[in-house]
């Protein structure tokens, strides 16, 4: 699967966390239930910002992605109760007629990955560095290799084995 970010604008320009981090990050959290109603960004065009225009073509490969994402595996939400990984799975669990969905909620918003590097400039693939992507001032993140942490949309199964 294709590196993931999770982004968003602010006054010093777009700002992206790697989602293998931000998965890393909530190894030690407990997921917590969260109602569908507290979450803001069902309401918001949250995949078509950054010049992403919300196409037919664009909406349909949300549709399969929706269909494919598993509701096994907790969202990640930032200290306001903000999506930061698992939107299409929040609009799974909101098409099949939950009312509620597991998270992991981080309790301080970490440091961005990159900071004013447009979304077609970050490094997608491994090991990749786009000319002037420069990361922000946190030292480089190492995936833990621990089988409990998935890229992206796929994240950790509890350590109980279990299938959530």
């Amino acid at each position: 699967m294709r590196k993931q970010y999770h982004l968003r604008d602010s006054e010093k320009g777009l700002l992206a966390w790697d989602v293998d981090r931000l998965v890393a990050l909530t190894c030690d959290l407990p997921p917590v239930t969260v109602l569908l109603r507290n979450i803001k960004e069902l309401d918001e065009p949250f995949w078509f910002g950054q010049g992403d225009a919300p196409t037919c073509r664009r909406v349909s490969e949300h549709a399969r992605l929706i269909r494919e994402s598993s509701l096994e595996h907790p969202i990640i939400l930032d200290p306001d109760g903000r999506v930061m990984d698992g939107m299409h799975r929040v609009c799974k669990a909101l098409i099949s007629g939950r009312s509620d969905i597991q998270a992991y909620r981080l309790e301080q918003l970490p440091e961005p990955d990159f900071i004013g590097v447009p979304a077609d400039k970050l490094p997608y693939e491994e090991d990749q560095v786009e000319p002037g992507a420069a990361p922000s001032n946190r030292p480089p993140f190492q995936l833990p290799t621990s089988p409990e942490v998935q890229p992206s949309d796929s994240l950790r199964m509890p350590s109980s084995g279990g299938s959530g």
